[in-house]
């Protein structure tokens, strides 16, 4: 379950302001203010649910005294027909409330649902599936939660959560007069102790370069399988090692079995399909 914190509720509270639910014209001009009803949120697909409790959150945001019940907690099996949580009260708080909430629950249990599909295709192997910082901006905290709810694992949550050298970094420091080499010795040198050194590299020879610095996890940008084999092979012992670029659900089992520790896709959270989830009033 998602704790409903701080920082949560100012999430939502930009999602209400944004499509201004306190205004909703078409509401005030059609549903009596002392009209009471009762609506659930209804599956349409089968999936994975992520975000009930958010949903939630979102009636209570809009009416204190929509009382809401949660039938099918986050990480529960779906299917079509079944019903994810009741809402009862004002009928026009309720309507103000539906679109917000469902863009929420939609889009987390899409994103939970992509996610345990990738993981039931490397079942069986070490190979762990996390996902990027590749989310929708501001939903960064519910997109990842959504992936821990798909049975998937984060990778950094933003900048300041690890060390990661990439293409871009390794460019800028060549442009000095930096080798690879001498770029991951300097950042394991000076990173706090708590974080770990992460390197792209895109050849076997770049891997054994970061190595040689003592980067502790090697990111193996859109190699081949007969390289990333050979990375997994060196880094034996000495490295941890992640698998990204284009790793799609036809081809990450392929991916897994070459023996690497993570693979991240970011197809997880940059372009899922939300998931099909109505609401509707009952009578």
């Amino acid at each position: 379950m998602l704790p409903i914190t701080k920082g949560v509720l100012d999430i939502i509270d930009r999602a209400l302001e944004e499509d201004l639910a306190s205004q909703d014209t078409t509401t005030a001009c059609l549903i009596a203010p002392d009209q009471q009803g009762q609506a659930v949120l209804l599956a349409k697909a089968a999936g994975v649910l992520a975000g009930v409790e958010v949903a939630c959150a979102v009636f209570a945001r809009v009416d204190p005294s929509l009382h809401t019940t949660v039938l099918k907690g986050d990480g529960a099996p779906l299917h079509p027909g079944d019903h994810i949580a009741r809402v009862h009260g004002a009928v026009g708080g309720i309507l103000r409330a539906e679109r917000t909430a469902l863009n929420f629950i939609q889009r987390m249990s899409g994103i939970a649902t992509l996610t345990s599909l990738y993981v039931r295709e490397v079942a069986g192997l070490p190979a762990r599936i996390v996902d990027t910082r590749k989310t929708a901006p501001g939903l960064r905290y519910l997109d990842k939660y959504a992936v821990r709810t798909g049975g998937g694992r984060n990778h950094r949550l933003n900048l300041a959560d690890g060390i990661l050298v990439k293409d871009n970094h390794i460019a800028a420091l060549e442009a000095r007069g930096v080798s690879l080499r001498e770029a991951v010795r300097r950042a394991v040198e000076m990173a706090p102790h708590t974080l770990k050194v992460e390197v792209e590299v895109e050849t076997v020879a770049q891997a054994q370069e970061a190595l040689e610095g003592g980067a502790h996890i090697l990111l193996l940008d859109n190699m081949n399988l007969e390289a990333m084999a050979d990375c997994v092979a060196l880094a034996k012992g000495r490295a941890l090692t992640e698998a990204s670029g284009g790793i799609t659900l036809a081809t990450v089992r392929s991916v897994a079995e070459t023996g690497v520790d993570l693979i991240s896709v970011g197809a997880l959270t940059h372009s899922v399909a939300a998931m099909d989830i109505s609401l509707d009033f009952q009578p």
